[in-house]
């Protein structure tokens, strides 16, 4: 017989007893998900669950990789253009260069010239 898995817990109320262990709300994410496009109409309960971990991850990934620039720059809070000068720094984040290149174009110079980008790039590989 089957074991339940590692997200079961997910789908039948979770730790909190409403939503699962979500920091996303998963209304919103729905929400998202059906005005990306006139093709999407339905979407099954479980697919926001999964895009909302996946969130979770990519802005745990991405305030690391901003972390390494802010402790570089002897700080120990983090700015936007620290999140600007991690996305320019990491290959991974290219969709989103061109978004913080409108807005931040001190960031970019400032990434292509800081000791952080070396040690953001070599955490891809270890």
């Amino acid at each position: 017989m089957r074991q339940a898995g590692a997200y079961s817990g997910i789908l039948c109320g979770g730790i909190s007893g409403r939503t699962g262990p979500h920091s996303l709300p998963l209304a919103r994410i729905k929400k998202i998900m059906k005005k990306s496009g006139e093709d999407v109409k339905m979407i099954s309960g479980e697919a926001p669950i999964v895009f909302s971990k996946a969130c979770e991850l990519f802005i745990e990934e991405l305030t690391r990789r901003s972390w390494i620039i802010a402790i570089h720059g002897k700080r120990r809070t983090l700015h936007k253009d620290d999140v600007a000068s991690a996305v320019v720094a990491t290959d991974i984040f290219d969709f989103l260069v061109t978004l913080v290149s409108h807005n931040h174009g001190s960031a970019l110079n400032n990434a292509n010239n800081d000791g952080a980008v070396m040690e953001i790039q070599t955490l891809e590989y270890s």
